[in-house]
């Protein structure tokens, strides 16, 4: 992504102040907490969906730099919500929040950085930025019940699971697409149809996760822990639907009650493998990438929409 950086690289590196300035703490804990999170932050996607979001339709301002805030405050309030709901105590790479200070803290930390950023947009009067990423939020939280609900009844309906990762992953990506054109535009026209782009990535973005949980040589290592906490993904859902009755019953049997045998988990990736349900799931994937980039093309041809056109294909060509 080395073209993306070319082109934003300045406004990133003033973002990294910015953030860390808005999420500082007179609380020594939660000071502490805050650097452990900034020096351990990932390739922050969403700021860049964000500023060149804006760049396409205009030019970067204060108003950009506290959205690209807003959207990073809430996405790592998320995730540290969720390695909490998940037991999970690693983030990439590195001891997940919880697994250092518990999970009360982790829970706390996460409510702080909701409210600074509620703070951050209501003290400068970004109420549509509030009102996109709130939308957001509230997404996310019905995407997760959502799948939780339809994980426990091995629901097979692959409607669900595109309204599932919709709201659940989709939806962040999108309004941080809205939030950045807005800031730049102040045009609400322009902000749904640069929405309705980031949603066709976000999707394509998630689909790509899903296929790294069955592992081929283009897309990774197998690790089959989707099978192993139930969720339901494109190539499962595919697979299942197309077999015959007694092999549905089988991989059902499996995934309910074996899913921590790894013998039996390489049985249903092997299933799906063979099925076809990796080539269905990456003809969906390149199909809302390709959507997106019908989206992008509206805008005439620059720089900054070679750029996002490379983030583009970067979320679906990405090794990890």
């Amino acid at each position: 992504m080395k073209f993306v950086t070319d082109i934003i690289g300045k406004e990133l590196k003033t973002f990294e102040g910015k953030f860390s300035d808005a999420v500082k703490s007179q609380t020594p804990l939660l000071d502490r907490i805050m650097k452990y999170i900034i020096k351990r932050k990932g390739k922050q996607l969403r700021p860049m969906f964000v500023f060149l979001s804006a760049r396409l339709h205009g030019e970067v301002n204060e108003s950009t730099y506290r959205a690209a805030a807003l959207v990073e405050m809430l996405h790592t309030a998320t995730l540290v919500h969720d390695d909490v709901v998940d037991e999970s105590f690693e983030r990439r790479g590195f001891f997940s929040i919880n697994a250092v200070w518990k999970n009360k803290i982790a829970v706390l930390v996460g409510d702080y950085l909701l409210s600074k950023g509620l703070l951050l947009s209501t003290t400068n009067e970004d109420f549509q930025h509030l009102h996109i990423l709130s939308d957001a939020v509230r997404q996310m939280s019905e995407g997760e019940l959502m799948q939780i609900e339809k994980s426990r009844k091995l629901n097979l309906d692959e409607n669900i699971y595109f309204e599932i990762i919709r709201n659940k992953t989709a939806s962040l990506l999108s309004s941080a697409c809205a939030v950045g054109a807005y800031s730049a535009t102040g045009s609400k026209e322009v902000s749904d149809q640069m929405k309705l782009f980031g949603e066709k990535v976000g999707i394509a973005f998630q689909i790509k996760d899903d296929l790294f949980d069955y592992g081929t040589a283009d897309v990774g290592k197998p690790t089959g822990n989707d099978i192993q906490e139930k969720k339901l993904t494109l190539p499962l859902i595919f697979t299942l639907n197309k077999v015959d009755k007694s092999t549905k019953k089988e991989l059902i049997y499996i995934i309910k009650n074996q899913n921590r045998d790894k013998k039996k988990v390489q049985q249903v990736i092997d299933v799906v493998v063979r099925e076809g349900g990796i080539r269905y799931a990456e003809e969906r994937m390149l199909r809302y990438r390709d959507e997106a980039l019908e989206i992008l093309h509206l805008s005439p041809p620059s720089p900054v929409r070679a750029a996002l056109e490379e983030l583009v294909r970067y979320t679906t060509d990405r090794k990890y």
